[in-house]
């Protein structure tokens, strides 16, 4: 080799070891690089955890939720009994009292009958108040007292809405309302925290909430309840959107009512106009009524009247009740 090749591949040599120099990384970048790795690592390991966490948190919502599906389809196939029906209407006495009284109206109505039209009459009179009346009165006063219910019961969500946002517990929110509330709202709450105070589960004690008011409305809030109890999250928002959907329920319901004013008016006229008839015709001509209570057929043709009379206004109720 000659001179001049093998000083020119010593200055290529020297050059390249220049230029490897150059442009190898310092200990501390090589450190920063491996920083740079391992917190990669460790935010997709977090990541992963996280989505594992959500999967298994839908997961058990989703568990939540179709456990509150079946009990809520078997509470519904269950026959709510007398007791439950007098718990409902928040009465304060028991079955036995109920029957007592019961006994006592189909006596009197059964001797009005009785002095009318005699043994057909006694019979059909003992029947009402022994099993009609009685049993329309109750319905009418469970009726009432859920309607009651329902005007408070937004309300008492926002109660504890508010509680919950200062920092309150979930009892002591409860326990305002069976303190502060209104009636029934406040006997229902009142019962509730009794129950929780003599060591009732959660859950139990949420049944027997639905089973004293039977409303959509208290499934709702029975299963925000547990849910949040079984999976976590923002108690707070979630029973705020709650109060906003009752409060459109509710707006929907008075929405209806408006428009079903007319068919509900329409009804009214058309089933009390037989009766003021009748009532008018007797004024006039009392003894062409008078076959209609005094002959078999007249029995007949009431029974009848009476019998179609009540289908037709069944049936135009169920035309402006929409349940939704």
């Amino acid at each position: 080799m000659t001179p001049t090749a093998l000083l020119a591949a010593c200055l290529i040599f020297a050059a390249v070891a220049l230029l490897a120099l150059l442009f190898e990384p310092k200990t501390s970048d090589k450190r920063a690089l491996q920083r740079v790795k391992e917190i990669q690592t460790k935010s997709v390991a977090k990541r992963g955890d996280l989505d594992a966490s959500n999967v298994k948190r839908r997961q058990n919502f989703q568990d939540a939720l179709k456990a509150l599906a079946e009990e809520n389809k078997k509470v519904r196939k269950r026959r709510v009994s007398l007791k439950g029906q007098l718990a409902q209407a928040g009465l304060p006495f028991d079955e036995s009292k109920y029957w007592i009284g019961a006994g006592v109206l189909s006596l009197l109505l059964g001797l009005l009958g009785f002095m009318l039209q005699g043994m057909i009459g006694g019979l059909v009179g003992a029947f009402i108040g022994a099993f009609g009346l009685p049993r329309w009165l109750l319905g009418f006063l469970v009726g009432r007292r859920q309607k009651k219910f329902l005007n408070q019961f937004a309300e008492g969500i926002d109660m504890i809405v508010r509680g919950v946002k200062s920092g309150l517990p979930l009892t002591q929110c409860l326990r305002m309302i069976a303190q502060e509330g209104q009636e029934p709202l406040k006997s229902e709450f009142q019962a509730f925290v009794d129950g929780q105070s003599m060591g009732v589960p959660f859950e139990t004690n949420l049944r027997r909430m639905y089973d004293r008011m039977p409303l959509p409305e208290v499934n709702f809030f029975n299963i925000v309840l547990l849910i949040q109890q079984k999976t976590g999250g923002n108690l707070s928002e979630t029973l705020s959107n709650l109060s906003t959907v009752l409060r459109s329920r509710k707006m929907l319901k008075e929405k209806v009512k408006a428009l079903s004013s007319e068919a509900r008016a329409s009804a009214m006229i058309i089933g009390s106009l037989p009766f003021i008839v009748m009532g008018l015709v007797y004024m006039v001509r009392p003894d062409y009524m008078n076959l209609l209570f005094t002959s078999t057929v007249g029995n007949l043709i009431l029974l009848g009247a009476g019998l179609m009379m009540s289908a037709g206004v069944l049936i135009m109720n169920k035309m402006v009740n929409f349940k939704f």
